[in-house]
């Protein structure tokens, strides 16, 4: 039943823009009974909650929108799952969940990456570039940043799709009521993955290399001798973080952009025309406008007070990044899509302990696929006989597909 006057859920995620807009007019906060928690939108708000952890505590911030089937938990619990994840925890155990990735996603890593980046990056368009129209998500935005982080972790080319994929069907599973028997074979897509980096796992401890793989099991190996299983389970827990943070953002993050230059046909003729000097702000500016990662759930340690609302201790609240990337009082004609910008500070990659590690990585790919196409495909358009349909999620928001021609 649609309690926000804003259609229900479903309507909800695939533009929660009104939304947004409805809270930051509403004294104090809106609470939205779909999604079961209290809404912070705005960007002086969205901020305070960021900076201060130990009020806003990050335990259920990837709460799932609904519950696997029971036949699915089971598969689940045959992989290596359970164990706490680095976007929902708090203090030393974020601290230490949070360090593979700091050290993972370093600007030294990212800038030795960005050959291979440029490469692959060129080399995807050329696959597309004869053919006169290509659907964006599946041939090039769900490929280039999987294979990036796999470079970066240490994957052999070959497993990158089958890692990729469990991450994306993870989220499916948590994120989108399924049938149980799709419930089950997304579970059966993530163990797969889990396995498979298990295996990296195993073979990294006997025989090391000079990849981050190696490191993450050097970091948590007590005996030179063998694994064990709680320690393949936290090295697997480290590679998923690191592969789904290097990928799920910055594919979401693509698509995305492409969709909004390309519905601005002047913006995308002014990249064109100077791209050296407008793919930049171009990057900002989109990941500003419609932010792949939307938001995530916190939840009070203790009654308190915020946006002028009395807050008991275990309230739920949803913090809008998006919205707060929409804020006016933050961002001057906030609705408006413009690569002219002057530069300001956004929230699209998060702040304060939690912001994300990848967001350096997430940009220079961005930046690479702007300059491929700007040069290689300046014709590109919108098919107009393929209407572009958003992904229903607050996490990872994008284009389901996105068909293009020239």
């Amino acid at each position: 039943m649609d309690r926000t006057g804003l259609g229900g859920l479903d309507d909800i995620q695939r533009d929660p823009y009104p939304l947004y807009g409805r809270a930051q007019d509403t004294e104090g906060l809106l609470h939205v009974p779909e999604l079961d928690a209290w809404i912070v939108a705005r960007d002086s708000d969205v901020r305070e909650v960021l900076r201060r952890p130990g009020d806003f505590s990050s335990a259920g911030a990837l709460r799932p929108d609904v519950l696997p089937a029971p036949a699915a938990l089971g598969v689940l619990a045959t992989g290596f799952g359970g164990r706490p994840v680095v976007v929902g925890t708090d203090g030393e155990t974020h601290q230490r969940l949070r360090a593979p990735l700091v050290r993972g996603l370093s600007p030294a890593r990212v800038a030795a990456v960005l050959p291979y980046a440029a490469e692959r990056a060129a080399a995807l368009v050329e696959e597309f570039a004869g053919a006169g129209r290509v659907e964006l998500m599946a041939a090039y935005a769900r490929r280039l940043p999987g294979e990036v982080v796999g470079r970066i972790v240490g994957l052999d080319p070959a497993d990158v799709p089958a890692v990729v994929h469990g991450g994306h069907r993870a989220e499916e599973l948590l994120f989108r009521p399924l049938p149980e028997e799709e419930q089950v074979a997304a579970a059966q897509d993530m163990v797969a993955a889990q396995h498979l980096l298990d295996r990296y796992a195993r073979e990294r401890h006997a025989d090391p290399r000079e990849d981050l793989c190696s490191e993450i099991v050097a970091s948590v190996a007590a005996s030179k001798d063998r694994l064990t299983l709680d320690e393949r389970h936290e090295v697997v827990s480290h590679l998923q973080n690191l592969v789904i943070a290097g990928h799920l953002t910055t594919t979401a993050l693509i698509g995305t952009t492409v969709l909004h230059l390309l519905r601005h046909p002047r913006q995308w003729e002014l990249l064109c025309a100077e791209p050296e000097e407008r793919i930049p702000a171009a990057v900002e500016e989109a990941a500003r406008y419609d932010s792949a990662l939307q938001g995530f759930r916190r939840v009070t340690t203790r009654p308190l007070t915020l946006a002028g609302t009395e807050l008991p201790a275990g309230a739920s609240l949803f913090v809008a990044f998006g919205g707060a990337n929409r804020d006016a009082a933050r961002h001057p004609r906030a609705d408006e899509f413009d690569i002219t910008r002057p530069p300001g500070r956004h929230l699209a990659f998060g702040h304060g302990p939690h912001a994300c590690p990848g967001a350096q990585l997430a940009r220079e790919q961005l930046r690479l696929t702007l300059t491929e196409l700007t040069r290689r495909l300046p014709g590109l358009r919108l098919d107009a006989d393929r209407p572009v349909v958003m992904r229903p999620t607050m996490i990872h928001r994008s284009p389901v597909r996105l068909h293009l021609v020239w």
